[in-house]
């Protein structure tokens, strides 16, 4: 989610060649510093890069995506934790088949409630309860 924010905050929409990478990057530095180590799973680690790679490489659909269901909420208005999160889920749902939806709102909705404002997870609960639910 970090690089994700990151990416949103500092990337022009031309999508800087290897600017999601760098991203990744630096969310693990950051983390590293933050915690003193990094004890990540060569498969949690796998899991995040393909999660932020394939969230940006499929960005401009995923807003699509997520401005179809946002009714009277245009993306640019959104808090910024509130775009990454979403577009993470989306992403998830949309290109991870193996991706269970039930999960993936819950996890979206806790990231929401702490990283996010008060609405944040209702916000986001509603748009992603309105994909799956239009499947």
């Amino acid at each position: 989610m970090q690089a994700l924010f990151q990416l949103d905050m500092n990337v022009p929409a031309t999508q800087e060649e290897g600017a999601a990478e760098t991203a990744l990057q630096a969310a693990w530095q950051d983390g590293t510093e933050k915690a003193g180590r990094y004890n990540v799973s060569e498969l949690d680690e796998s899991f995040a890069r393909a999660l932020v790679l394939g969230t940006w490489e499929k960005i401009a659909e995923i807003d699509s995506a997520i401005a179809d269901l946002s009714k009277g909420w245009k993306l640019s208005r959104m808090p910024g934790i509130d775009r990454s999160i979403l577009r993470m889920a989306v992403y998830e749902l949309r290109f991870m088949p193996k991706a269970r939806p039930g999960i993936v709102i819950n996890e979206a909705v806790e990231l929401a409630k702490r990283f996010g404002t008060d609405e944040s997870g209702r916000f986001i609960n509603g748009i992603l309860g309105a994909m799956v639910g239009n499947k």
